[in-house]
């Protein structure tokens, strides 16, 4: 059998059937074997970031469970799939990534010069330090079992991305039939993770004991376990409130006893929560700078501090906790559960205090503003309330604003660049979401990072998928604009002098997807209400000129609960 046909159907066997790519010489073997299989769907991008971004977005609807392949040719083609590729890595999304490669007798190997076949590079060195398994495959023997290593190390563990670079002739080659039903049926190598241990557990509920007021901290490292919900609805139930990271707010449906987003641009119940509690149970999160505040010796100033993580080396690194337990979330959330005896020294003003805490906080911050981001996000909660729903933000101001202000229902979820931080994410990504999902998806995006992947809007088009795209346009980088106003005095190199912004509704109607603008808070009320009902690709542009500020916000050095502005003001 040709090497390309065996990796489709090594592929299918193990339900890896979507491909995202961008054509180019050294892949047109493997994408014609995926093609003729008739089993594959491939989805042809405009640029291999955003076929990077695509496939990572199939993930991330599914909570890990499957796999899509993001596929670039040799050279450019590779290396334009980077940023996606890091963006899996620091944010634990399993994805298959497929370069091609020039044919092997064209490979440089030891010679000293810099190339020796045309679009030649080594991508395999260049993502080691990205990736959970990397290789290049130089023999067609090689390729089932490369493939088999390279999928099970995807989703085992701590998930991630993997990378296999196939040279073009390799694609070529034969492989005895009997090898490929051998690899075919072989289960891939799966490996759960740690189990949560009964020594920790009973040390967890000795620190329980003796807690009066607990909370609980969502990471990502939780967000895909099949038990957290479930899990935080007993919370719920028993009046322990809990909080989320940035990651972790991705899956937290919005009930009574949540008390939203923790860090630098958190809510300020939330950061008022962890400073004040006595317990802090962290599940899932790295607790890095942007959760902790620069000052981390101040953080949980009040706490014992249980982390809960897969990583072992994610334990006792910026924070020191007080009991490190190296498990995963899911073996956590059904090992450890919660009752009536968990917390018996739990004092009811604790619920009562965060609740008071929250509801003060609850009032629009951007009252001078035409346009405010927290009406926005809480029209957007009534309007598609009950309703499935993925939001997939970019980053910027828009991104906190969404964090802020989104409270998911049951049935939604939204969707976060975290450790990469990666403008252009949002659009490409909610392409692979909607394509996996079928349902609606709602980008939120700013004028500068919808510039980046815009070429998708063609993509959107031919696809003719559930997607609505909000453009959050203030015609500068306002995030960066805002560091400038408190670092620099206001000097805007490259934020407002040397930057512009086009028209987003007209070039949206250029290809041929409807298009509205807003310009003031009366056109929202009569513009976002179609979004419950309208089907199919949507652009809509917010005119929010001068809009460049994330309140509150921490200054670095700032304590955690001390935001600006201050709540009196």
């Amino acid at each position: 059998m040709k090497a390309s046909d065996a990796l489709a159907k090594f592929l299918i066997a193990h339900r890896v059937q979507t491909c995202f790519e961008l054509v180019g010489g050294m892949i047109t073997h493997m994408l014609d074997s995926l093609a003729e299989s008739g089993q594959f769907n491939i989805v042809s991008m405009h640029h291999e970031q955003s076929a990077a971004f695509a496939a990572e977005g199939v993930a991330r609807y599914t909570k890990g469970k499957t796999i899509a392949v993001a596929m670039g040719t040799s050279g450019p083609g590779a290396t334009n799939m980077i940023t996606g590729i890091g963006d899996c890595w620091f944010d634990s999304v399993p994805c298959l990534f497929i370069t091609g490669q020039v044919n092997t007798r064209e490979l440089k190997g030891s010679r000293g010069v810099r190339q020796q076949g045309f679009q030649e590079l080594d991508i395999v060195e260049v993502v080691k330090s990205l990736t959970k398994y990397a290789a290049r495959v130089d023999s067609a023997e090689a390729l089932l079992p490369e493939l088999h290593k390279a999928l099970s190390a995807a989703i085992s563990g701590r998930q991630g991305p993997v990378l296999l670079d196939i040279p073009n002739d390799v694609q070529r080659f034969d492989i005895p039939d009997a090898l490929v039903e051998q690899w075919v049926n072989t289960p891939l190598a799966i490996e759960a993770g740690p189990e949560t241990t009964p020594v920790a557990l009973q040390e967890l509920v000795s620190l329980c004991k003796d807690a009066q007021r607990p909370l609980i901290c969502i990471g990502g490292g939780a967000r895909w376990a099949d038990g957290m919900d479930g899990w935080l609805q007993e919370a719920d139930r028993l009046g322990v409130p809990y909080v989320s990271t940035l990651m972790g707010h991705e899956r937290v449906v919005a009930r009574e006893h949540y008390f939203n987003m923790i860090g630098s641009y958190g809510n300020r119940e939330a950061n008022w929560a962890v400073q004040n509690c006595d317990l802090l149970i962290v599940i899932g999160a790295r607790l890095d700078v942007r959760q902790t505040g620069a000052d981390v010796d101040d953080f949980a100033r009040k706490a014992r501090i249980v982390q809960i993580d897969i990583d072992p080396a994610q334990l006792d690194n910026r924070v020191h906790a007080n009991l490190n337990i190296c498990t995963t979330a899911e073996s956590f959330f059904q090992k450890f559960s919660l009752g009536s005896e968990t917390f018996p020294r739990l004092t009811p003003d604790w619920i009562a205090t965060l609740s008071e805490k929250r509801a003060r906080a609850r009032f629009n911050e951007y009252a001078d503003w035409e346009i405010s981001p927290s009406e926005l996000f809480s029209k957007l909660n009534h309007i598609l309330a009950g309703q499935s729903v993925d939001y997939v933000c970019d980053v910027g101001n828009h991104q906190m604003w969404a964090a802020q202000s989104l409270r998911l229902n049951a049935g939604q979820a939204v969707h976060y660049s975290g450790g990469m931080g990666a403008m252009g994410f949002a659009f490409p990504a909610a392409l692979g979401i909607a394509f996996q999902s079928r349902s609606k998806t709602v980008v939120i995006t700013g004028d500068g990072s919808m510039q980046l992947n815009i070429q998708e809007l063609d993509t959107l088009k031919r696809l003719d998928l559930d997607v609505t795209i909000i453009v959050m346009n203030n015609a500068v980088l306002g995030m960066v604009k805002n560091f400038q106003d408190m670092y620099f005095d206001g000097r805007n190199q490259s934020t407002q002098k040397g930057y512009s912004s086009p028209a987003f509704a007209d070039i949206a109607a250029a290809y041929g997807i409807a298009a509205q603008r807003i310009t003031n808070a009366a056109e929202m009320d009569g513009i976002l209400p179609m979004l419950a009902e309208h089907k199919g690709p949507l652009l809509i542009e917010l005119m929010m000129n001068g809009a460049t500020e994330c309140r509150p916000r921490l200054a670095f050095g700032s304590k955690l609960d001390e935001q600006f502005p201050k709540l009196d003001a």
